[in-house]
């Protein structure tokens, strides 16, 4: 299992408020000139070295400890994953938590998706899905699938297709591949659904067996999701290596997706990345978006982060919204292509219109602070409110501050503080300010 999200890409974009994303673009600087007073730069030990682990683990141990004591958050998320993984180390699943849990207190995404996915592959299933549930309320992509297969087996949670659906629609319209895979391969089918899942599953494996690529494909989607057959994952990696050898992008995807989450087999990072280039050779928009992701994390491939922009901008024209999004991050950013805020707005607006979070805040901000387009606080409104609605905490902030100041709506301290508690709830740092001094009181 692997909890080492490489597409940490997706934050908002200004110092106290990106800094999640700020500290993955500018991690390598940082530690260059041993800035280890700023919360997001960690000891070189602590960043390169973690992806070599077992090797060097005691050193690599100290740096990340070290650092997490001092509050940093990445280090307390990789701190988490040693621990969670006995990568290195020992296996101790209560400093896992402790660890992620320090980051998630700080508003660390990366350390509540941590969190679910050790208690799932722990099949602790209440605490997964308390944690899922909560990784759904910031509008995360991830969390939303994984919910969704939790409904779809009914662990942790009393079996429902429905809610199944609703949780990987959501997560299929920010541009998770896994979850537009499953809609496609189960429920938009109505195998296993409206048809007894059983017999769909019987019929799946006798063509299977035959060699049908798309029935061996969706026979693994069947294990992964519990459907007509009991969950098993590492049965599901089966079908889906055998249907990937015969050339099924989607299985292709797919095992590669198993091999970087762990997920029914070993965490492997150099197999994830050996089977996302096999499915992007033939157009993968997933497996081109999880590239882009990887040359910018250097796990599986030599770091380099030109390669990770063009790998986003193929999976951008291909229409996958979380590549969208990076891109238009990217260009209103600057620090790894020239800054363009046209093509920022551009891009934002692809994926914000696909229901991305991060790009209707991304928008919203654009119109706010008139980057790429005229001032228009009433856009703005428009977009803020989409993305906060769905759980956002940047947005939530930037909610709160217009309806605090009276931009594009009515002045009203009551609704600003309202948004300004539900982004703090989330450790936004800016509404933990605003409400400091005041606000609505």
């Amino acid at each position: 299992m692997t909890f080492d999200a490489f597409h940490t890409h997706f934050n908002a974009k200004a110092m106290a408020w990106m800094r999640s994303r700020i500290a993955v673009t500018l991690l390598a600087t940082f530690s260059l000139f041993g800035c280890a007073s700023n919360p997001y730069s960690i000891p070189r030990a602590c960043e390169d070295g973690f992806r070599d682990l077992p090797k060097n683990a005691t050193e690599i141990l100290k740096a990340c400890q070290g650092s997490a004591e001092q509050g940093n958050v990445i280090a307390q998320n990789r701190l988490g994953i040693m621990y969670a993984e006995g990568r290195g180390i020992p296996q101790n699943i209560a400093e896992a938590d402790k660890w992620f849990r320090k980051a998630m207190e700080q508003g660390s995404n990366l350390a509540l998706n941590n969190l679910g996915k050790m208690y799932d592959i722990e099949q602790n299933n209440a605490e997964a899905v308390k944690w899922y549930k909560k990784g759904t309320e910031r509008g995360l992509a991830n969390a939303q699938y994984n919910l969704g297969v939790m409904y779809a087996a009914g662990r942790g949670v009393t079996q429902d297709d429905t809610q199944a659906v609703e949780w990987f629609r959501k997560a299929a319209a920010q541009g998770f591949t896994m979850a537009q895979y499953t809609l496609e391969a189960v429920y938009e089918t109505k195998q296993g659904v409206t048809q007894d899942g059983a017999s769909v599953v019987e019929r799946l494996r006798e063509a299977a067996k035959q060699g049908e690529a798309t029935a061996q494909f969706a026979l693994g989607v069947m294990y992964t999701l519990g459907r007509g057959v009991a969950q098993d994952k590492a049965e599901a990696v089966k079908w889906y290596r055998k249907a990937a050898e015969q050339e099924n992008t989607k299985a292709q995807f797919t095992l590669g997706w198993m091999y970087d989450e762990g997920q029914g087999v070993a965490q492997d990072d150099v197999e994830s990345v050996k089977w996302y280039e096999k499915a992007a050779q033939q157009g993968d928009a997933g497996a081109l978006y999880f590239l882009g992701g990887r040359y910018f994390s250097g796990r599986g491939v030599v770091r380099n982060k030109e390669k990770g922009i063009n790998w986003y901008r193929l999976s951008a024209e291909k229409g996958n919204a979380m590549a969208q999004y990076n891109l238009g991050f990217e260009y209103d950013l600057g620090m790894n292509i020239s800054q363009n805020f046209v093509a920022a707005v551009k891009w934002y607006k692809k994926a914000a219109e696909q229901g991305n979070v991060r790009a209707q805040n991304g928008l919203g901000e654009m119109y706010d602070k008139a980057k790429g387009v005229t001032r228009n606080y009433t856009e703005a409104m428009t977009w803020y409110k989409k993305s906060a609605d769905q759980g956002y905490a940047r947005a939530q902030y930037n909610l709160g501050r217009m309806y605090e100041m009276g931009w594009g709506v009515a002045k009203d301290k009551t609704e600003a503080k309202k948004w300004f508690e539900k982004a703090a709830e989330q450790g936004n740092e800016d509404a933990i300010k605003a409400l400091k001094r005041g606000i609505g009181s």
